[in-house]
């Protein structure tokens, strides 16, 4: 299993990521790609900090330093 934290992102993306990861694990792993499961979680900004400041608060500008 694949676990990927991240951003939102389109549908088309969701797809080439799975794709991709599939693949690249299927061929390291030397496994078919159907024992391969991709779980793809979305975080908001507001849900994750970087350095103790929120990303939502980053790209407002916002220091709470």
């Amino acid at each position: 299993m694949i676990r990927v934290d991240g951003p939102q992102i389109s549908l088309d993306k969701k797809r080439e990521l799975a794709r991709r990861l599939t693949e690249v694990a299927a061929e390291v792993y030397e496994m078919d790609k159907e024992h391969i499961i991709v779980l793809i979680r979305e975080n908001l900004p507001e849900n994750v900090s970087v350095g103790g400041e929120l990303i939502a608060d980053r790209r407002k500008g916002i220091s709470h330093k």
